[in-house]
């Protein structure tokens, strides 16, 4: 049998009453009566450079929800989402709002994201009707091999101390994506969106407590390298909660990008200094790291690359994800062929069931995705994606799921070869990969119809912990993504390091339309749990009768086919988690602190008509705003 999505605002409409709809609530927000009909139609074209109106938009507080027209921009900082908000006030579309907002939570969020950084972008376009990719992940330098991280016995180097080293750092992406987001889609230089980060550095931003709580954190490998310490650890202790802190050099950095362009940190001095200091660390007395292997040629050719981003059906709604090197768009896409399977298998749609029910199928969908992800899914050729997105895949795949009974950890992988007529699942079973945790999203929809979801990071929390002496911005610690040997001898491992090759990433930024036109845009942080969390998220909506920020807010659970599954403390110490515990799932508490992810979203409810959600507690709670709040 075939289930349609729960019954939403507008989402059961036809294309006139939807109209008519939009034309009140526009009304009533504030908005152009004329607006949500030719929306879309009055657009300034990608590429065109435009100039700021005369808006002045108000500061607008910090909330987890807010709804209203002109544009939306939902992240885990206020003051970064502001910068959006501004941007969008003053005739900037949604590629500019999302690299603006992007910059400043590099200067905000320095410990998960910015210009040491990578990530990926998802964009939606009005005029055209379609979702494009931007793949801005790190590279390896054109020297490494699949034994770069082995010890000569062939055991796995320690994991920590590649971290804190110049092996770890690969190429960065940011600048390059940023570049390139401003260039292919938006209406605005570059300069101009860099500004707003440029001010916010020098001038400095209130540290909160998830800002004094991350430095503490990352005090001890901090202070390993005099300009991390110079830089974060002012007076040699982490920032006080309510304190003002400034980044000079960081805001020399972004007027070096404004007036030289992103050529600096690929050709001229940002590159220079980055493999100065990637290549031979300094490091305080007695301290000593591995330098790395960046070269001026493995800077000057790297590319942000145009991809073909990974679609599939659920519900009757397009979903849409970000393809190899993430993982996080098939893995989401083969949860939600699972859960699509179970139901049809069960007879029992996910909105029948009771919590703790839909949590064991959720499980049982997202160990058996991270069980094929992690045996096909890298950077490497013949990738079989088409397959591992499929729903005769997923069918097959669902034959071993148990509605009363947790399914064996891990989970076998399965065979994506087209031929979907047996039980499948008696593949290897493998133990599950690292990945760091510590990364940074943003969602932002502009008047016109245009839809970023946008995922940026340095990896794990405060990256390799290396600064760039004099510009203020941390190095990432990408290239541990990596498998540092294969996961099982003998079985193909397709995310070994390799010259000019990008480590295997879980960022989901996903956009969802309904009928060809925009209807869902979220993602979140959390290294391998953005994937659960985005299909947590997109299920508790889409099916559980949440409304967004509710679906967010919820208690979350991973299960990534390891031994055990992550419960937050809402969920562990639960009736549900004593029955989830009695299906035979294995839940501990994610380390501290405990919390798995950090999601926002936009709902797109009509033409120019949004609710914009962020996390209501987690990383002491996100900030969704909108240029003209209202109903």
């Amino acid at each position: 049998m075939a289930y349609s999505r729960s019954s939403r605002l507008f989402g059961a409409m036809g294309a006139c009453a939807a109209f008519a709809v939009a034309l009140t609530a526009g009304l009533l927000a504030g908005a152009d009566p004329a607006a949500a009909h030719s929306a879309a139609h009055s657009a300034p074209a990608s590429g065109t450079r435009v100039q700021p109106d005369r808006v002045s938009p108000r500061q607008l507080p910090k909330e987890p929800v807010m709804t209203g027209s002109g544009g939306a921009v939902s992240s885990v900082d206020r003051d970064a989402s502001q910068v959006g908000i501004n941007v969008l006030a003053h005739g900037g579309n949604a590629a500019d709002a999302a690299v603006a907002t992007a910059a400043a939570l590099g200067v905000t969020e320095p410990y998960s994201a910015g210009i040491g950084g990578g990530g990926f972008m998802l964009y939606y376009d009005a005029r055209s009707g379609r979702v494009s990719t931007l793949d801005g992940r790190e590279t390896a330098p054109a020297s490494y091999n699949s034994t770069i991280f082995t010890n000569p016995d062939g055991t796995p180097m320690d994991f920590n101390t590649v971290v804190n080293s110049g092996r770890s750092i690969g190429v960065p992406g940011t600048p390059a994506l940023w570049a390139k987001a401003a260039s292919q889609f938006g209406t605005m230089s570059l300069s101009s969106l860099l500004r707003p980060a440029q001010t916010l550095a020098a001038r400095g931003f209130t540290v909160d407590q998830t800002f004094h709580d991350q430095t503490a954190q990352n005090a001890q490998r901090f202070a390993k390298f005099p300009a991390t310490a110079k830089t974060f650890l002012p007076g040699g202790q982490p920032p006080a909660v309510g304190s003002t802190f400034r980044n000079p050099d960081m805001a020399k950095a972004y007027a070096e990008l404004r007036r030289d362009g992103v050529s600096s940190l690929y050709r001229g001095r940002l590159a220079q200094a980055i493999i100065s200091e990637a290549d031979a660390p300094h490091t305080a007395a007695g301290v000593t790291v591995t330098g790395g292997k960046l070269t001026a040629s493995d800077l000057a050719d790297y590319q942000a690359l145009n991809r073909n981003p990974i679609h599939s059906d659920y519900q009757g709604l397009d979903v849409y994800g970000m393809p190899v090197p993430s993982s996080g768009g098939i893995a989401v896409a083969e949860t939600l062929n699972l859960l699509t399977a179970y139901q049809e298998r069960t007879g029992a749609r996910l909105s029948a069931l009771t919590n703790a029910e839909y949590l064991h199928y959720f499980s049982e969908a997202t160990a058996t995705a991270f069980a094929d992800r992690n045996r096909y899914v890298g950077d490497v050729p013949g990738v079989p994606a088409p397959e591992l997105t499929s729903q005769q895949f997923a069918d097959e795949r669902a034959c071993t799921f148990d509605p009363a009974r947790a399914q064996d950890r891990p989970i076998p992988f399965g065979s994506p070869d087209g031929t979907y007529t047996g039980c499948t699942g008696t593949g290897s079973m493998l133990r599950q990969p690292y990945e760091g945790a510590s990364t940074s999203h943003l969602v932002v929809a502009d008047r016109w119809g245009n839809v970023t979801s946008y995922t940026l990071t340095i990896e794990q929390t405060g990256g390799s912990a290396i600064t760039v002496p004099g510009w203020g911005f941390l190095l990432n610690n990408e290239l541990t993504d990596f498998d540092f040997v294969p996961l099982k001898p003998g079985v193909p491992d397709p995310n070994l390091p390799g010259p000019d090759k990008r480590p295997r990433s879980s960022m989901s930024p996903t956009i969802v339309l309904s009928h060809g036109h925009p209807y869902l845009a979220l993602g979140s942080p959390g290294g391998a749990t953005i994937i659960t969390t985005v299909s947590q998220v997109l299920t508790e909506y889409l099916d559980r009768d949440a409304s967004l920020v509710a679906a967010i807010a919820a208690p979350r659970l991973s299960s990534r086919n390891g031994a055990a599954e992550q419960a937050e403390p809402a969920l562990l110490n639960s009736p549900d988690g004593a029955t989830l515990t009695r299906l035979g799932h294995s839940l501990v508490l994610p380390p501290a602190p405990p919390e798995i992810g950090a999601a926002v979203g936009i709902r797109i409810l009509a033409p120019n008509l949004f609710t914009a959600a962020a996390e209501t507690v987690r990383r002491g709670g996100g900030s969704a705003m909108v240029v003209k709040p209202g109903r």
